[in-house]
């Protein structure tokens, strides 16, 4: 097949893809945090500064269209399971038909984090991925699935979010201590992508990662 075929033939695919993440942001805007799906360049940087390939147990909130949950399964262990929790049934629906054994696709709230987590029979993730947007949620639901995936976090383990606002920061802090902090312009919009590193200490934040880092 040629460039020009191949490319032809990708491109609807796409375009179908972002028409449908945009129709579900206008009929859902609080629950998504962008227009259109996360860049190639974005979901590297986050799958790379969640350290994917070194996990056992990944968990992935709010997927989307799952661009970034395939990205997350190139690139882990073959022996790690993926668990991608969803509260919008159609994104659900998408997720649910990747074809991979490690991937486990739930339809659920992720301030159940941890009884999920205990359904599937799953172990502490040494990776917590989120795309779902806290700026739009109220302090209380946005600090309630902090502390849940603080709880469930193993020691040493990293939690990365990719926001457009802040908020995500000032509701970690309390929880999980100072942030490192990136930026990808190579998305629309640019993206923070933020990190936290779960310390062996008691639990109250003073473990983790001490350093800023911007670039």
């Amino acid at each position: 097949m040629s460039l020009r075929k191949e490319n032809s033939s990708i491109l609807p695919k796409v375009m179908n893809g972002c028409l449908f993440f945009f129709q579900e942001f206008l009929k859902h805007p609080l629950q998504i945090g962008s227009v259109i799906p996360s860049s190639q360049a974005l979901i590297k940087r986050v799958t790379e500064t969640a350290q994917v390939q070194n996990a056992r147990t990944i968990v992935e909130l709010g997927p989307g269209t799952g661009c970034t949950t395939k990205a997350i399964l190139e690139n882990m262990r073959k022996d790690a399971r993926l668990l991608s929790i969803e509260i919008n049934p159609n994104f659900f629906s998408i997720i649910n038909q990747i074809q991979d054994s490690r991937l486990i696709a739930h339809l659920g709230d992720a301030r159940k984090l941890k009884q999920i987590l205990a359904d599937h029979h799953l172990q502490a993730p040494e990776a917590v991925i989120s795309g779902i947007p806290f700026s739009t949620m109220s302090d209380e639901c946005g600090s309630q699935i902090i502390r849940a995936i603080h709880e469930v976090l193993a020691p040493g383990g990293r939690f990365v979010a990719y926001q457009l606002s802040k908020k995500v920061i000032s509701l970690c802090s309390p929880v999980m201590g100072q942030e490192r902090v990136q930026f990808e312009f190579m998305n629309i919009p640019p993206m923070r992508v933020c990190c936290w590193e779960k310390g062996n200490g008691n639990g109250n934040g003073n473990g983790a990662n001490k350093i800023r880092v911007r670039q």
